[in-house]
């Protein structure tokens, strides 16, 4: 079988605010196709990073590539492989979901023709085709979410970013959320970075890299974590390795 490629690559960042150390020496490495976690405590450091990887802010040492392009050099090129959804809310809560949609595919340069039929059909898996014509405003939170996952998708990127997307969400938005990216990862190819504190998100990933204070501690799949902290769940690991127990 042919082994898969790096579809993103991070090696030796640091970031530095002022004189502290947010990130420290960094690595990581997402393959075509592979859904990866990055789990750790509030503070660990995820949000930085996922700024640097967005291009939102720059490292101060160290290489970022998505698709073999560098977030710093070639900033369009890795931009535009890129689908994100920030842990904040960045839709237009007066526009309606269809001028949302549309005023994004029109940034990316996608074709107008078929456009709507597209968007409708992707609303349909959701059972959102009836809130089309309505403004943000007047959606839940969990369909707000997947309005932001339905337009970050919209220019087919090889890799998408999702930075604690589940923040505000009911527990059955939350799973249903999670299954969607699942099911992109299996049908589609699509890579897939996402940032967590909640280790039930992560126990699913492929690939789970704990973040604490700035460093990766740890990565490696559900099980392997688990063995190797000499513990019974992977809850139970992480703790050990963020709280530094014996």
């Amino acid at each position: 079988m042919k082994e898969k490629l790096n579809i993103l690559r991070v090696s030796k960042i640091k970031k530095y605010y002022n004189d502290f150390l947010a990130l420290d020496n960094v690595n990581l490495n997402i393959k075509s196709g592979e859904f990866v976690a990055l789990l750790g405590p509030n503070g660990a450091g995820k949000s930085t990073l996922f700024s640097i990887l967005s291009g939102m802010i720059q490292a101060d040492e160290g290489d970022c590539l998505i698709d073999g392009n560098n977030i710093i050099h070639k900033s369009v090129d890795a931009l535009k492989k890129l689908g994100i959804v920030f842990q904040q809310p960045t839709i237009d809560m007066e526009l309606t979901v269809i001028e949302n949609l549309f005023f994004h595919a029109r940034l990316h340069g996608i074709s107008l023709k078929n456009l709507k039929h597209n968007i409708t059909k992707e609303l349909e898996t959701y059972k959102l085709e009836t809130k089309i014509n309505k403004k943000v405003r007047t959606l839940s939170g969990g369909e707000r979410r997947k309005i932001e996952l339905i337009r970050a998708l919209l220019h087919s990127p090889r890799v998408l970013l999702m930075d604690e997307p589940t923040v505000g969400l009911d527990p059955k938005s939350r799973q249903d959320l999670l299954s969607k990216i699942l099911k992109l990862k299996n049908t589609k190819g699509l890579s897939v970075l996402w940032t967590t504190h909640l280790v039930d998100e992560a126990e699913k990933a492929d690939k789970i890299i704990i973040l604490n204070k700035g460093k990766v501690l740890k990565e490696g799949n559900h099980n392997s974590l688990i063995r190797e902290a000499s513990t019974n769940t992977l809850g139970e690991a992480f703790l050990k390795l963020t709280e530094g127990k014996k």
